[in-house]
């Protein structure tokens, strides 16, 4: 059975599958506030099994709160800045095309503290499935 999520598409007599931006459904990113979250691949939004992508917008101010999920991620800051704390108190700011690797396990907030919308990608492998 093929696997073709809504809003993505295959390439003719291609496997590819493309999610146009214009066509990326949001999703509510837990513990965080100010900001709005589109899948671009995997999960729901496309047949990518071993990691999805995610766009997230985050208004001056917004950000996630402190937290520490089981699987690693990694952000790559599109526009703006970002800053990341780690539970340590351990901050970095990142800008334009910066990025960071965050183990599982090790909490991290975000936050926009400056006055411009900053757009950040995040990259995290696809959850196991129980058997």
């Amino acid at each position: 059975m093929e696997h073709k999520p809504a809003g993505s598409r295959r390439s003719r007599g291609s496997d590819m599958e493309v999610v146009r931006l214009a066509d990326a459904k949001t999703y509510i990113a837990p513990k965080h506030y100010d900001m709005r979250s589109l899948r671009l691949q995997g999960l729901e939004a496309s047949g990518a099994d071993f990691a999805w992508t995610g766009l997230s917008y985050f208004l001056p101010g917004g950000g996630a709160e402190m937290d520490a999920g089981p699987l690693g991620k990694i952000y790559v800051v599109i526009e703006g800045e970002v800053t990341i704390e780690l539970g340590s108190g351990e901050t970095q700011v990142l800008g334009k095309l910066d990025s960071c690797f965050i183990p599982g396990g090790e909490a991290r907030a975000v936050r926009n503290d400056g006055n411009i919308m900053a757009t950040m990608l995040v990259v995290m492998p696809s959850p196991v499935k129980a058997a």
